[in-house]
């Protein structure tokens, strides 16, 4: 029996076994906090200023030493560069320290956990996390105002395990990333960089793994299970033996779906779906094209806006997704309008203190009432129109009479481009996302006014459950198959048919592979998934047999309970992939 597991959430899939590294250990329990002498508390500013001025030039330099093949990188760095230099942060941190004469580093921490209260309660996960790159260039400036160097010290001899805090970008640089095995930190969840950075690069990665860097010694053998989120500390030799199995299982299916990864996503008896991509970043393309992606069905844009100290003027949007456009050309590119609301902008905007900003002004909401922000973006949109085979579509919307709002408006800036003599694909399709309760007992109404649907999951099952999935106390009710969920996204694929628009299902449950065949049997037009993701699901989709998902949706739409849904589809799926199965997470719950 191992000496310890640890859970965490697994964010690049794979196993490694191997010994222990840890790099930058934590060190903020032995931060200074403390009263300093009268008329000390100037000179702990300029100490502060001082140190953010180092960490703005390391950061910069790492930046400048970034290769090009991980330009993603580079954009990540450069956030964090921003961050290391933003005017508020450095305000409100030396305000606290003339306040409460207090030390550089205790009126840092205070500004960091205030702009963590900020995003708390914020309901977007990857808004949510962006607080995480706030800490972690704090951490580097704890380190510089301590006297201690973010440099790795001691050099790799062998191919290790990394673990760590957390791992940023500017930290990679500094690493032979070709003697990594893997990836665990404390820090992180589903849609934090070091995610992002370990997909890129193909390592297994764990983050958010609690306990450990109280539990776990360098040197110490562990495997790294980053199929389930587990940290096996000092395996015995069976544990190794079954693992190291595994990890050669695992290997050899993720060269055979790559392999097939281009074919089209077929079912066995005809039936056709169109597989696109979620990203947040143009240097995600490589990523889906390598998975056999055939377009990105949402463009998170909000990075653009998170990512600087201010606003992005229209040539700077413009820029990005014109550049998106041409590089996916001819396959289609959707951008989804901003997705943010007040209380989740980092510079530009006063945070409201809304008591629920998960119901409060956000996504078209906060478009609507900030008139010249959707307009400079919309322009930007219809501009980069012309340089591929573009598509917008608006979140959030919950009525009638906000889609007719947001076409006026997009109308509006329509004509302005004809008047400037600016040319943009003028039957460039428009659609929504289909996310509220509202949305979907209205689906009827709203087709007549778009060209197409995007169900988005995520968001439709916790509003439409009243539940939030990261609350461990209710998480137990987040389920995908619940009646109430498979009726509304059936309800919405049949309305959207009806007037003879397509209709696309994006978020996690379209990954899941216990839950694909349900929507095939739903006839959906397309799913647009995780470029990571979407080898798998492809070669899932191409061993389905089509009347069978229509048999097993019928069954599971007289069903009344969830436990027996789950049941049910999990022993008809099982059946159909009992090897393939071994390498996936669901998020249904199969136990009764």
């Amino acid at each position: 029996m191992a000496r310890l597991i640890l859970h965490g959430i697994p964010v690049s899939a794979g196993i490694s076994i191997g010994k222990v590294f840890f790099a930058w250990r934590d060190n903020i329990s032995s931060l200074p906090r403390g009263i300093v002498a009268p008329g000390a508390a100037q000179s702990e500013v300029e100490r502060l200023q001082a140190a953010m001025e180092v960490v703005q030039n390391e950061l910069a330099q790492a930046r400048d030493r970034v290769p090009a093949e991980l330009k993603d990188q580079a954009a990540i760095i450069d956030s964090h560069l921003l961050i290391a230099a933003d005017p508020k942060l450095i305000k409100d941190a030396s305000r606290r320290i003339l306040e409460q004469n207090i030390t550089a580093e205790w009126g840092l921490e205070q500004a960091v956990e205030g702009i963590a209260v900020a995003f708390s309660n914020i309901e977007d996960p990857y808004i949510r996390e962006r607080v995480q790159d706030v800490r972690v260039v704090a951490d580097r400036i704890y380190k510089r105002l301590m006297g201690a160097s973010h440099s790795l010290k001691r050099p790799f001899q062998e191919r290790m395990v990394l673990m760590a805090h957390d791992l940023t970008p500017a930290d990679t640089i500094e690493l032979p990333l070709d003697k990594i095995m893997s990836f665990a930190t404390s820090e992180g969840g589903k849609t934090s960089h070091t995610g992002i950075l370990a997909r890129s690069m193909l390592i297994p990665a764990v983050v958010g793994v609690s306990n450990l860097e109280d539990n776990i010694n360098d040197g110490e053998l562990v495997i790294v299970d980053a199929l389930r989120g587990l940290i096996i500390v000092d395996p015995n030799e069976d544990e190794l033996a079954d693992y190291t199995e595994l990890k050669f299982q695992f290997e050899a299916y993720q060269k055979a779906v790559h392999r097939e990864c281009r074919l089209p996503a077929e079912t066995v008896d005809g039936y056709r779906v169109e597989v696109d991509a979620n990203i947040e970043m143009t240097e995600e393309v490589a990523q889906v094209i390598d998975s056999g992606g055939e377009g990105v069905g949402l463009y998170r844009t909000e990075y653009a806006y998170l990512s600087r100290t201010k606003l992005p003027t229209e040539d700077q949007l413009y820029e990005e997704y014109s550049e998106l456009a041409s590089i996916m050309a001819p396959s289609k590119v959707i951008f989804r309008t901003l997705d943010v609301g007040a209380d989740k902008m980092l510079t530009e905007q006063s945070l409201m203190q809304e008591q629920n900003p998960a119901l409060g002004l956000r996504a078209i909401r906060y478009c609507l009432r900030n008139i010249d922000v959707f307009k400079n973006q919309l322009r930007a949109i219809l501009r980069a129109s012309v340089h591929g085979n573009v598509a917008l579509m608006f979140p959030m919307i919950s009525g009638l009479q906000e889609i007719r709002q947001a076409k006026m408006i997009l109308n509006e800036v329509r004509m302005e481009l004809d008047r400037a003599h600016q040319p943009y694909n003028p039957n460039m399709p428009v659609g929504i996302m289909i996310e509220l309760p509202s949305a979907v007992l209205i689906a009827d109404s709203l087709a007549q006014e778009v060209d197409f649907f995007s169900i988005g999951t995520n968001d439709l099952i916790q509003y439409s459950l009243g539940i939030d999935r990261g609350n461990r106390h209710v998480s137990y009710l987040y389920q995908p198959l619940h009646p109430a969920i498979v009726r509304s996204i059936k309800y919405v694929v049949d309305a959207a048919h009806r007037e003879g628009i397509e209709v696309s299902v994006c978020g996690e449950v379209a990954a899941d592979p216990y839950c694909i065949p349900i929507l095939l049997g739903m006839q959906i037009d397309s799913i647009s998934i995780a470029p990571q993701s979407i080898p798998g699901i492809k070669r899932i989709i191409r061993r389905t047999n089509m009347e069978e998902c229509k048999t097993l949706l019928n069954e599971v739409l007289r069903t009344a309970t969830v436990s027996r849904i789950n049941r049910v589809v999990k022993d008809t799926i099982f059946k159909q992939f009992p090897e393939e199965l071994t390498f996936y997470s669901s998020l249904i719950d199969y136990d009764d």
